[in-house]
């Protein structure tokens, strides 16, 4: 190969070589599957449980471990015609639309989630999105 030719082609590796961290990264846009317990409980005890514990509290859900999957997956949600986890549509899931504040335009109310704190990271919510869209599992 000709020298002037080793340039284009080496700067085509390093930019692909960039790229490729990215997908196999985990962070719920693309690559791997997601785990409810692995990616997403630990969010969920952070940043929700607190103020989830019993299911009593409003929005009626206990998001501690052992009982979130079951208040979440393939449930009517008390603010809106939507199920709060729809198995294989994020738009269609209520818990998406409260975490990125969109939950008024589906006909919810309240305000956006995480109460009282900033909201999740985009890629906090990526991985919710992905799992919804991955089928809702629990695994």
């Amino acid at each position: 190969m000709k020298r002037s030719a080793l340039l284009p082609a080496a700067l085509l590796f390093l930019s692909l070589a960039q790229a490729l961290p990215l997908a196999a990264a985990g962070d719920g846009s693309t690559g791997g599957k997601i785990s409810f317990e692995k990616d997403l409980m630990p969010t969920l005890k952070r940043r929700c449980a607190a103020c989830h514990i019993t299911g009593g509290e409003p929005g009626q859900m206990a998001l501690v471990p052992g009982k979130a999957y079951e208040f979440l997956v393939n449930v009517d949600s008390v603010e809106s015609n939507l199920k709060r986890v729809e198995p294989g549509d994020p738009v269609k899931s209520y818990l998406v639309h409260k975490l990125e504040g969109t939950h008024l335009d589906v006909g919810g109310n309240g305000v956006r989630m995480p109460f009282h704190q900033g909201p999740l990271p985009k890629g906090d919510i990526d991985k919710f999105r992905q799992w919804i869209a991955e089928g809702a599992k629990n695994n």
